[in-house]
């Protein structure tokens, strides 16, 4: 296990804020953190655990020890299940290569979160989704590293506490025994995840991008005499990387964290008043009667689509994405990325009663 002193993290986030990590251990194994949790000067000090950065703004230097996860591995698990294919993947892995390898294996279930930037192992601490599709509806379990003991232990879905954009590793962690239900933030590392990948698969097509796609697939079906109704998790995938690729920016041209602010949910109640109002609002039924609105229509309704603050704007095809407008020495600061994020969260509160909550961590 090395320690490597004052390193850039401009290359490890994805919004390309220029930081430094006054201490960096680079986790490659499973030995590299028995190694970590034997050492008695490290072992107590804070830390945070970095994936693809994809998901972080940072305002300053990191002062705790960053734990860059470089844990590969991936691995169709012998077949004992009669109902799905299970798949085992290192923390390290790249998120999109999962989705892409699951679909050309043939075992499909993930293709709508595909193009999702991160790591496997920061996956689950986000419960991370798109259209229509969560983590925690593929889930079964994960193996976890405790920093304190120097134990590793595993969790189930239900353990791991799974939310819209939430979960068990967000919250804070106890510093004496573990209890299912407790906080996991900067006490446990996720070393390796399995998917759960149903073997009877029904496309998951209720996103109108989606279903638009599959209406047009199916005109052109009709159009050559084909009689094929159902498109396969191939060209699922397909659309799903194309309509990522016409809304979202690409983090190596142009900065940013993916979709900054979580989509807010309200009553009923709410939702009407607010259609009352603005009758064109996105928004969608939840199974448990909330109505989810759409974040990005929220902030593009109040005049921010292409606006900046400083060197940090508000992107030109999708208001739900902030980028990073400098590059370099010269990129944006997280300090700019913030004041941008909080006024925009006046307006949308301002204009229709709502509080937008980022999703980013921001350190």
């Amino acid at each position: 296990m090395l320690v490597e002193k004052n390193v850039s993290l401009q290359p490890y986030n994805t919004f390309g804020i220029m930081a430094r990590a006054q201490n960096l251990v680079r986790v490659q194994s499973e030995a590299d953190l028995q190694a970590l949790a034997a050492d008695a000067g490290l072992r107590a000090v804070p830390k945070l655990v970095l994936g693809g950065g994809s998901n972080l703004v940072f305002t300053g230097d990191v002062k705790p020890l960053v734990l860059k996860m470089e844990i590969k591995g991936l691995r169709l698990l012998p077949d004992n299940d009669a109902k799905a294919h299970l798949v085992e993947v290192g923390a390290g892995e790249s998120w999109h290569d999962l989705v892409a390898w699951t679909v050309a294996q043939g075992l499909p279930g993930l293709e709508n979160m595909a193009l999702i930037p991160g790591t496997v192992g920061a996956a689950p601490v986000q419960n991370i989704g798109a259209y229509g599709v969560e983590l925690q509806d593929r889930f079964e379990s994960l193996d976890a590293f405790d920093l304190l003991t120097g134990q590793v232990f595993t969790l189930n879905a239900a353990q791991c506490g799974f939310g819209y954009r939430d979960s068990v590793f967000k919250h804070p962690a106890p510093q004496s025994d573990l209890k299912p239900g407790m906080g996991l933030a900067c006490r446990a590392v996720i070393l390796r995840v399995r998917m759960r990948l149903p073997k009877t698969w029904k496309p998951e097509l209720d996103y109108l991008d989606l279903t638009r796609k599959r209406d047009a697939w199916l005109a052109e079906q009709r159009e050559q005499g084909r009689l094929d109704p159902v498109p396969s998790a191939q060209q699922i995938f397909d659309w799903v990387c194309e309509i990522r690729r016409a809304k979202l920016p690409d983090p190596a041209q142009i900065g940013n964290a993916g979709s900054f602010f979580k989509n807010p949910t309200v009553t009923p109640e709410q939702c009407a008043d607010i259609i009352a109002r603005d009758p064109k609002i996105v928004h969608y039924h939840l199974d448990d009667g909330r109505i989810k609105l759409a974040a990005g229509w929220l902030i593009d309704a109040c005049g921010w689509k292409g606006k900046s603050i400083g060197r940090a704007g508000v992107y030109e095809k999708q208001a739900l994405v902030l980028v990073n407008r400098g590059q370099g020495e010269t990129a944006v600061t997280g300090g700019e990325v913030m004041t941008l994020a909080r006024a925009i969260q006046t307006s949308v509160y301002e204009r229709f009663g709502i509080r937008l909550e980022p999703e980013p961590l921001v350190l």
